[in-house]
């Protein structure tokens, strides 16, 4: 019985409703009613949703008019007297030429919505976000009002298609505006003020009234009624309905030569009608606790558009304000929409002929005062302002696209923003550094939170999106300015250091070899001016010489044949043994007793360095040099020994983000600094392995389930040498490797 009284309700306002969009399709209005028939039908043996009732919908309706008046404008229909054309228009031509096209394009569009049901793609209608299809449906709703301007005041502007065909068709009623129809303006104006005052009064008794009244069937009866005793046609010339068939068309297979030319119509109408449909679907199935399947609910819907394009209907979805008169009624089941079917089908069969002398006006002012909630979404801009920015773009270039491109490239030019905004905020993320709560194992941000405290000696980096090749370059340059530590910076510093000690080195040996040269010759020179002493070959003493203890006086010492000479005699003693590459340090020690504080060092270098060549080694020296260089950029190598990165956000890992990744390894142990992953799910562990990551140098070892674990291993492995240790929540370490 509830199904039964909830049909009732809802077949009720199939009837005004059906007629007065099949006039936004550009269509007869029987048609309206044929819409509101077979996909009903349908949709009760596939659908999942209990609550929504399948039918005509504004949006979808203004849709179809989009494309019956680009592929059958009236001067494609003007009659001929002979050989002249009359600028009157064959409108039954016209109007059956229509239906044609809207059931091609229905069939295709369902076709469309089948196929994607039954390879599951039902998650298309995800990528329509919610300020989309608000935007989207607002604009839609200025291109009803704006259809149905002609019949308002009774003008006969020239329907324009494509872009901007919004502004040319305003513009052509603005200009027609002398020459409204006075009879025709009045039942509209009376019609709306009574709607709005009695849908108003409806609100305010819904509460205390079992069933809503309703005010647009007693609309159409009342303007019926009063249009057919004062003859408003004969009379005053006041466009009605006209002829309605009695009785159901037969099944008729739409042209298939017109889907080339509405296939992007018809995939636009799948998707928002799917979009309208599961959105409405899921909010119902929520309240009530049961399940709907998107993609049953697409084949189902797909169907529905599929057999009813046979059958001359046009492309249905469900209605905001049928469906929650369905439920609040008391409707349970689908069984509601066999009720509201049979409504709609004793009208065609046999009260179809009552409604001819309907003033197409009245059915104007219905869709008018019926596009009053899509008008209230203007509201929208103040919340997305207050709320989100982009949301707002989002909205706000939906509205103006659907608005100057039409509702087909509108809609394609907004989910191709709405994406661009994806990316963008994918691309451009939050990057921080991560710091420990003291007492727990958690890690948060430590320029929003300011009790964490950073980890000596390790710095957490965390991305607040995924890597990915959009913003894999972006997070190496952030993951670089987080930490302080700028590679590129340091490694070119280094080269330069290590080039520049190389030349220091060849000048240093060819000044020494010179300079041993001439003390040879000089040595050689003294040994001759010294008949009595024997004559000394320095190479000969510098390969016997070996360690040399200095007393008051020279002693004589095992191994050594050397002899007292005297002061004026010049030696050339090498202080160190020579090393494998032929150098070595000399001393050079003039007269008396070779004391050790009379020795003297003469090597000194061009630059200025005062160092004695070999008193370090060179890997002493680079390390100095090192330390200057990473000193001089404001980060000393030592502050930071690990990096560990947080990856808990990814979800996915592309080939890009895997070069990056081993590329930051690389790079960093340039500097001596390790890096770790930490927090990587089970899949991108997998991507990491497929994508060749893990190597020699690269190993799982890297990787630890938590970023607290990756830190106890840091500490323990080389913090507790070189740092001092950070008290964590946990003293000894129990990391769990991956």
């Amino acid at each position: 019985m509830p199904d039964l009284i909830s049909g009732i309700s809802v077949g009720i306002m199939h009837l005004p409703q059906g007629m007065a969009y099949a006039l936004l399709a550009s269509l007869p209005p029987v048609f309206g009613l044929y819409t509101s028939l077979y996909p009903a039908l349908i949709y009760i043996f596939f659908g999942t949703s209990r609550h929504i009732s399948i039918g005509t919908f504004t949006v979808l309706s203004i849709m179809v008019g989009s494309v019956t008046e680009r592929l059958a404008p009236d001067m494609n229909f003007l009659k001929t007297n002979g050989t002249n054309i009359t600028a009157e228009v064959d409108i039954t031509a016209r109007d059956s030429y229509r239906v044609q096209v809207a059931a091609a394009t229905t069939v295709l569009g369902g076709l469309i919505q089948v196929v994607l049901g039954l390879v599951k793609f039902g998650f298309v209608g995800t990528y329509l976000s919610e300020p989309l299809v608000r935007a989207y449906t607002t604009a839609a709703a200025a291109h009803a009002v704006v259809a149905q301007l002609k019949y308002i005041f009774g003008v006969s502007p020239t329907r324009f298609s494509g872009p901007l065909s919004l502004v040319y068709t305003l513009k052509d009623v603005c200009s027609l505006l002398t020459l409204t129809h006075l009879p025709t303006l009045v039942v509209s104006a009376v019609s709306m003020v009574f709607l709005i005052a009695a849908k108003e009064l409806n609100s305010f008794l819904s509460p205390k009234l079992p069933v809503p009244v309703p005010v647009e069937l007693i609309t159409i009866v009342a303007g019926t009624l009063i249009s057919s005793y004062a003859n408003l046609n004969g009379n005053y010339t006041v466009p009605v309905v006209g002829e309605i068939p009695s009785g159901l068309l037969p099944p008729r297979v739409p042209y298939v030569s017109l889907f080339g030319k509405v296939i992007g119509d018809a995939f636009a109408l799948a998707i928002v009608g799917y979009a309208i449909s599961i959105s409405l679907g899921k909010t119902f199935a929520l309240k009530h606790g049961y399940k709907v399947d998107s993609n049953q609910e697409l084949v189902a819907l797909g169907l529905s558009n599929t057999v009813g394009g046979f059958f001359q209907c046009y492309a249905v979805c469900p209605s905001m304000s049928r469906s929650l008169i369905q439920e609040t009624t008391g409707g349970k089941t689908q069984m509601a929409g066999v009720a509201s079917a049979l409504v709609v089908l004793v009208t065609i069969l046999k009260l179809g002929p009552l409604f001819q002398e309907l003033p197409k006006a009245i059915l104007a002012a219905i869709v008018f005062v019926n596009l009053k909630g899509m008008f209230k979404q203007y509201s929208d801009i103040v919340t997305l302002w207050r709320s989100s920015k982009i949301d707002l773009m989002v909205w706000l270039v939906t509205w103006v696209s659907t608005m100057l491109f039409n509702l087909d490239l509108g809609l394609a030019a907004s989910i191709l923003f709405a994406l661009l905004t994806v990316i963008f905020r994918t691309q451009m993320p939050t990057y921080s550094v991560l710091g420990n709560v003291p007492g727990t194992e958690l890690y948060v941000d430590i320029e929003t939170h300011t009790e964490a405290k950073e980890v000596p000696g390790v710095t957490v980096f965390r991305s607040s999106a995924t890597v990915y090749f959009a913003n894999a370059e972006l997070y190496l340059e952030a993951l670089k300015r987080k930490s302080g530590l700028d590679i590129s910076k340091m490694m070119i510093y280094k080269r330069r250091q290590e080039a520049k000690q190389k030349r220091r080195e060849r000048r240093a040996e060819r000044r020494a070899k010179r300079q041993a040269k001439r003390e040879q010759i000089r040595a050689q020179k003294a040994a001759r001016h010294l008949s009595a002493a024997p004559v000394i070959s320095v190479e000969e003493d510098a390969g016997r010489w070996g360690e040399t203890c200095m007393d008051e006086n020279i002693t004589n010492v095992e191994g050594r044949d050397w002899t007292e000479r005297e002061n004026s005699t010049v030696f050339v003693i090498p202080a160190t043994p020579q090393t494998p590459d032929g150098q070595c340090r000399w001393e050079y020690l003039k007269g008396g007793d070779p004391d050790c504080t009379s020795l003297g060092w003469i090597s000194e270098l061009q630059d200025g360095d005062t160092t004695t060549l070999g008193s370090s080694s060179d890997d002493t020296l680079s390390r100095d040099l090192e330390r200057m260089s990473l000193g001089s950029l404001g980060k000393w190598t030592w502050d930071i020994h690990s990096i560990i990165i947080d990856l808990s956000t990814a979800n996915f890992i592309d080939t890009v983000a895997i070069k990056t990744i081993k590329n930051i390894f690389l790079d960093f142990s340039e500097i001596d600094v390790d890096i770790y992953l930490a927090g990587c799910q089970a899949s991108v562990v997998e991507q990491l392995e497929r994508g060749d990551f893990f190597s020699e140098t690269i190993t799982k070892r890297r990787l630890f389930a938590s970023v607290h674990d990756a830190v106890l291993y840091c500490l323990n492995h080389r913090g507790a040498t070189s740092f001092p240790r950070y008290e964590l929540s946990v003293d000894t370490y129990v990391g769990t490797k991956l």
